[in-house]
């Protein structure tokens, strides 16, 4: 007979808390008003939308690695910055616009999360935006505001390997993946 076993919430069950917590803050900022009945509102609101609108499951294989995750945040918001600057410095500079091009970017990624959450940090930096994802082949098609010169493709593609790379340490780690889909392509999954 094995010991009782301490009440401990499963990770789904922590991911809809989280995801009613993540609604309840939204309401209260777009009301602007921290109060009882806005709270109420809130969370009333929140269950309302996760039961009518339900996400569907996104399986999860291995840890959150903290360290990695805390890397990951700084290197992006200077990323961020970084091009928040240069674009900034392209709309005031007495030249022509920079040549913007669509460039193919070849991903290692094995969970659909993370590749989602690469796209997402992709996209919070200004002067890139992802337009296609191509899951099979596991290719970002990614349009760029500068293409100008090597040097400028090299810096993203530096940036982006620098990116997949963190997201891999942080939530992926090669040891600790479970595969829970299977695919044909030896590439996407070994």
């Amino acid at each position: 007979m094995s010991p009782p076993r301490k009440w401990l919430p499963d990770r789904a069950s922590a991911v809809r808390v989280g995801v009613l917590l993540w609604l309840t803050i939204v309401w209260l900022t777009l009301w602007g008003d921290l109060s009882v009945g806005n709270l109420m509102a809130g969370l009333g609101v929140g269950t309302l939308i996760m039961l009518t609108l339900p996400l569907p499951r996104v399986p999860v294989s291995g840890r959150l690695h903290p360290l990695a995750l805390a890397e990951l945040i700084i290197v992006s918001s200077y990323y961020a910055l970084e091009s928040s600057l240069q674009v900034a410095w392209f709309a005031i500079r007495p030249a022509p616009p920079p040549v913007s091009g669509v460039l193919r970017v070849n991903m290692s990624m094995r969970s659909d999360l993370v590749l989602v959450l690469c796209a997402d940090v992709l996209n919070l930096i200004p002067g890139t935006m992802v337009l296609e994802i191509d899951r099979q082949r596991c290719v970002f098609y990614v349009h760029v505001l500068d293409v100008s010169s090597e040097a400028a493709v090299d810096t993203f593609y530096r940036t982006t390997r620098r990116l997949e790379r963190l997201l891999i340490s942080a939530f992926e780690r090669p040891a600790e993946w479970r595969s829970t889909r299977t695919t044909s392509n030896p590439e996407v999954n070994p």
